[in-house]
């Protein structure tokens, strides 16, 4: 088949490509230099000889959306809809990935797949807004929701952590919201598998298996890194302000991914395990 990514240099970008390039696939990846989203002609013009369009392109400045939240719509909710419609269009097969923050964040339980919309932020609306795009112009697409993404490619949490292990005694990490530490490269693989597997489109949550809070997870980056995890100190969410409201709970179900047979990712800590060589390489 052949592939185009549209925000293919991203983190995630950059693993479906490997992915994409160790299975023989043809596969071309646009940045937005190559392809502004935001420009239907341009969208056209880019997916229209692709049997498969991975649509990452989005604004991800989750603090920033809160006073630019017009310019993160024109690329996560206008952008989107050109992405959906030109793929309909072209009988193309669209993979639009999405978010956790279109969900309300609160309660004790994994979000289903058809739980409704009710974002809390300049981001989870623009992302939300993204997603009813997609699925009207393009009801066949896969909307694939992701969270607490880290990779080799980009910054993250993982880097982030180790960094400040290298420069500080101690550190303070959120401990009251939980959700589920995703390798990009597992969300890739699942990807190309979802795919393969002609399920039906709709909505299927890409994020790995069980669920920690960001306290938890740096004491396993420590642990796993050979530091201290006690150097790693517990805080509330209100005791680490910023502009944009969390969700205290982004774990996500996995229904759909089980209904059709495809194989989830794993649990988190293990994937953390065998992910953390490749993330930390060269840092």
């Amino acid at each position: 088949m052949r592939w185009v990514l549209l925000g293919g240099h991203g983190m995630l970008g950059q693993d479906l490509q490997s992915v994409l390039a160790q299975a023989g696939e043809h596969f071309w990846a646009l940045g937005s230099a190559d392809c502004d989203i935001r420009v239907p002609g341009a969208v056209t013009h880019a997916v229209r000889d692709a049997d498969v369009v991975v649509n990452c392109a989005a604004w991800t400045a989750v603090d920033k959306a809160e006073e630019h939240e017009g310019e993160a719509f024109m690329i996560n909710a206008v952008g989107a809809h050109n992405v959906a419609v030109a793929c309909a269009a072209a009988g193309v097969r669209l993979v639009h990935v999405s978010t956790d923050y279109v969900m309300p964040g609160d309660g004790d339980q994994p979000w289903p797949e058809d739980a409704p919309q009710a974002p809390a932020s300049a981001y989870g609306r623009t992302k939300a807004a993204g997603e009813w795009a997609v699925r009207q112009a393009s009801p066949d697409a896969y909307v694939v929701r992701t969270a607490w993404l880290y990779g080799a490619g980009g910054g993250n949490f993982v880097k982030t952590m180790l960094r400040l292990a290298g420069e500080r005694d101690t550190l303070t990490v959120v401990a009251d919201q939980v959700g589920q530490p995703t390798w990009t490269r597992d969300l890739a693989e699942l990807i190309v598998r979802l795919v393969n597997s002609g399920a039906p489109g709709g909505y299927y949550h890409g994020t790995s298996s069980g669920s920690t809070s960001w306290h938890r997870f740096a004491q396993e980056i420590f642990t796993l890194s050979g530091l201290e995890a006690r150097r790693v100190a517990p805080i509330t969410t209100d005791q680490f302000p910023v502009p944009a409201p969390r969700p205290a709970n982004s774990v996500l179900g996995h229904d759909a991914f089980d209904a059709n047979g495809i194989e989830p990712i794993g649990p988190w800590n293990e994937r953390l395990a065998a992910a953390l060589p490749v993330v930390t390489r060269g840092t």
